[in-house]
């Protein structure tokens, strides 16, 4: 059984006994497993979708499309960001450029997540790293590693970009160098 089949059985079972627990004493409450609390059950599906205004960063999702990863560097403060941002912290005027990210770095740390939020449940356990680019920029994203036991720390990366599926989006990942 899948991992989101395994969600929707579960809220299924909780569903129900919310419709018993309401039935007997007028409230859709179920009891935490974990903690013995009594916890409302809210019994609306919540579906979340967002549209942001990515005007003021277009130039960084137009440069994926071109093979490019760009984060912002403060003019005043030289403080590269990145994810890029046109409001730097250090100067209230907000005068950045854009500067191309170094495709190579150093692993820092990784996780692998086989408990993941709804929306990602129906991709494969995934693993999420963090890497040291030679520019000094810290970098997280997820790493493309079949075998998560090849992974060490200080092991060479490099960043690249990938069309993301089922969504066919472009996104960038880190992949170790063999």
């Amino acid at each position: 059984m899948s991992q989101r089949a395994e969600i929707e059985a579960w809220f299924k079972k909780m569903e129900e006994f919310a419709d018993e627990m309401k039935r007997s004493v007028g409230i859709p409450a179920i009891i935490d497993p974990r903690t013995g609390s009594t916890m409302w059950y809210d019994q609306r599906e919540l579906k979340i979708r967002y549209l942001l205004s990515i005007d003021r960063i277009k130039k960084f999702f137009e440069a994926l499309g071109e093979g490019k990863i760009l984060a912002t560097k403060c003019k005043k403060t030289g403080r590269i960001l990145f994810p890029p941002q046109v409001d730097c912290p250090g100067d209230p005027k907000d005068e950045v450029e854009w500067v191309e990210i170094p495709n190579e770095g150093e692993l820092i740390t990784w996780t692998i997540i086989n408990i993941k939020p709804y929306s990602f449940s129906h991709y494969e356990d995934y693993i999420v790293g963090i890497a040291r680019m030679r520019n000094n920029v810290n970098v997280l994203s997820w790493v493309r590693c079949r075998d998560p036991s090849k992974l060490k720390p200080g092991m060479k990366v490099k960043l690249v970009i990938v069309k993301r599926e089922p969504e066919g989006h472009l996104v960038y990942e880190l992949e170790p160098v063999e």
